[in-house]
């Protein structure tokens, strides 16, 4: 009996995390999920980790739009959620998108968590608090708070655009023109470290600048030269 949700979760040299990431997803497997791990050409054992812990795991070119289009291909489900590597999703998450889909009665439903950042700056919390509320009034979703969708929503949509920043932007955009997010309150828990490596308010200021610029209509491959 095919799955009726497909989790993808994306990786690059993650082999100190990705297990970590993907075993609270064994009792989702249990209950019929199906989990894909889309790895994106790693120079470290993630592949060999992740494999005992995923249905399949596919191999193709680093990029996350080009990894999360290819897990997308192979998903069986009708309900897709794309986790990035560093997010853990609630035990029971899986319950609640499926339940949240049903009652939404809409084919081109869509949604995120709440986010919840994890690390050592005080200030991590504000940001997560920042990404919600932002996400909540604009309808606007990351990929750190976990998209799932439909598959007739990601097929209206043509699925992520092969670009290298805002994928995640550009899909919520085109997702919104359908109808709105669902947002649940559940967290999933995503590593801090981008903010901790560059620090936070560098990073805060830097990931503003971009959004303000990829709005006003700069491409992304531009600004994916600055945040590199």
């Amino acid at each position: 009996m095919p799955a009726q949700l497909s989790v993808i979760v994306i990786c690059r040299n993650e082999a100190a995390s990705i297990a970590r990431t993907l075993a609270p997803l064994d009792a989702w497997r249990k209950r019929g999920t199906e989990v894909i791990v889309v790895d994106g050409s790693s120079e470290d054992d993630t592949v060999k980790i992740a494999s005992p812990y995923a249905n399949r795991v596919v191999m193709v070119s680093a990029g996350r739009a080009t990894q999360l289009n290819a897990g997308a291909a192979q998903a069986e489900g009708q309900i897709l959620l794309f986790l990035h590597a560093d997010t853990i999703a609630p035990n029971e998450a899986d319950l609640v998108i499926l339940s949240r889909i049903a009652q939404a009665h809409n084919p081109m439903a869509w949604g995120r968590f709440n986010v919840r950042i994890e690390g050592q700056s005080r200030w991590l919390s504000m940001i997560a608090f920042m990404m919600n509320w932002r996400s909540r009034i604009t309808g606007i979703a990351t990929g750190d708070q976990g998209l799932f969708m439909t598959r007739t929503a990601f097929d209206a949509v043509g699925g992520f655009a092969l670009q290298p920043l805002m994928e995640d932007i550009e899909i919520s955009q085109r997702l919104r023109r359908l109808t709105r997010p669902i947002c649940l309150p559940q967290k999933v828990t995503t590593s801090g470290r981008r903010w901790e490596t560059r620090g936070v308010w560098p990073t805060i200021v830097l990931m503003w600048s971009l959004r303000w610029r990829y709005w006003r209509g700069e491409s992304a491959a531009s600004l994916a030269k600055d945040y590199r």
